[in-house]
Order: structure tokens, then C-alpha cells, then sequence
């Protein structure tokens, strides 16, 4: 793969640290979330900070799928819900993701073919793929 674009992030103190992009434009401290044993309080997570990228970029591919097959889309909301649990096969952890797609105006049917469509395009979508459990709920 030729890169394009290369995003770059610098982490200090793992999930209780920071975390900051090389344009300074991310900037955040981490915490680790209080059902996983941690403190909570101000910052945020890997997860969050996984679902907030996940969301974007399918909604992006989705639209791109949308124009190609011409249809209009407005008002898309994708809400990610990135789970973190124990992975019974090590005793570790592993992720799991839903995506909540509502596209207004779009017939139910046509909708969950976009959004079928928008995850075999969606980057993210690849990359996880055979990785961990990904659902996709079109509400």
C-alpha cells in the first residue's frame, strides 16, 4: 500500500497517561474508566478514542456508497458502541463494536444495503474484519 496520509500519535502512561497528536490537534489525558478498575474522572479512552474514528470513517465510506448507488443522504448519525471485555480463549481482553446507523428518509431495506455496502468499503471495517465481532444495527 502506497500511504497517503499517516496519522501520528504519541502515547505517555498507557491508559492513565496522555495522548497527543503530531499537529498538537489531539490532546488528551487518558483514564482508565471505573468498570474496568480504574479512577475514571476527566479524559478519555482507547475505546472512545477507537469508536470516535470507527464512527467517522464509516460514515464517510457510507456516503460514499450512497452517492455511487445515487442516493441522497441527510441527517446520517452513526453511533459507535466499542466494547472491551474478557477474551475467554487467553484470559485477556477483546473488543467488540456496533454501529447504530440511522439514515432518515431511506427505506429500511435500501438502508441496510448501504450500510452492508459501507462496511465492505469502510477502512476501519477491513481492518477489523475477522478480528472482532462487528455488528451493524440500521435504526
Amino acid at each position: 500500500m502506497e500511504a497517503l496520509y499517516t496519522a501520528v500519535a504519541t502515547v505517555k502512561g498507557g491508559r492513565t497517561g496522555s495522548v497527543t497528536s503530531s499537529d498538537g490537534m489531539l490532546k488528551h489525558d487518558l483514564k482508565m474508566p471505573k468498570e474496568l478498575g480504574g479512577s475514571g474522572g476527566e479524559g478519555t479512552n482507547p475505546e472512545q478514542l477507537f469508536a470516535a474514528g470507527y464512527g467517522a470513517c464509516y460514515e464517510s465510506a457510507l456516503a460514499n456508497v450512497a452517492r455511487k448507488a445515487g442516493v441522497k443522504l441527510e441527517d446520517v448519525v452513526v453511533t459507535s458502541n466499542v466494547s472491551i471485555g474478557k477474551d475467554p480463549m487467553d484470559d485477556g481482553f477483546q473488543l467488540s463494536v456496533r454501529l447504530d446507523v440511522s439514515m432518515p428518509g431511506v427505506d429500511h431495506s435500501q438502508a441496510e444495503e448501504l450500510a452492508r455496502k459501507a462496511h465492505d468499503f469502510c477502512p476501519y471495517s477491513k481492518a477489523t474484519r475477522g478480528n472482532i465481532d462487528v455488528v451493524l444495527n440500521v435504526v
